[in-house]
């Protein structure tokens, strides 16, 4: 075993694979104005088929999941997605969370994904002012 170094070594018995697997990502990313214009796309085909919803504001006095499923029952919110301006109230956020099939997000996280995996989006107004100013600094550029 003189020079050998390890007995786990490629070359002996029972040792390790000459040239293995190795672990990388295959993925790809793609460039930042298809994703733009993908969101845009969801964006208006949501507005084009009646569901989007505007509100003012989402914040509660209290964090009651109940009184949530309630009221958005009543105006026929089941499947949706919330975006609540750069910040999400506190309150609205953990009332919502154990709700099945409603996500709620800040501006930052819009994604095409969720826009298109839920029926009705709602925007606040904080929200459509971000969005529009998100795509009015593109268009301009």
């Amino acid at each position: 075993g003189a020079r050998h170094g390890s007995r786990r070594a490629a070359q002996f018995v029972g040792g390790a694979k000459a040239h293995g697997p190795v672990v990388r990502s295959h993925a790809f990313d793609l460039p930042k104005k298809i994703r733009a214009l993908a969101l845009r796309h969801a964006l208006s085909s949501k507005a084009r088929a009646g569901d989007l919803v505007v509100v003012d504001s989402l914040a509660l006095p209290d964090a009651k999941t109940a009184a949530l499923r309630a009221s958005l029952g009543k105006i026929g919110l089941v499947n949706a997605l919330v975006i609540g301006g750069p910040e999400v109230d506190g309150n609205f956020r953990l009332a919502a969370r154990n709700i099945p099939n409603v996500d709620v997000l800040p501006n930052a996280g819009l994604n095409v994904y969720d826009v298109l995996r839920r029926r009705t989006l709602v925007l606040t107004k904080d929200a459509v002012e971000a969005i529009n100013a998100r795509f009015a600094e593109k268009e301009a550029a």
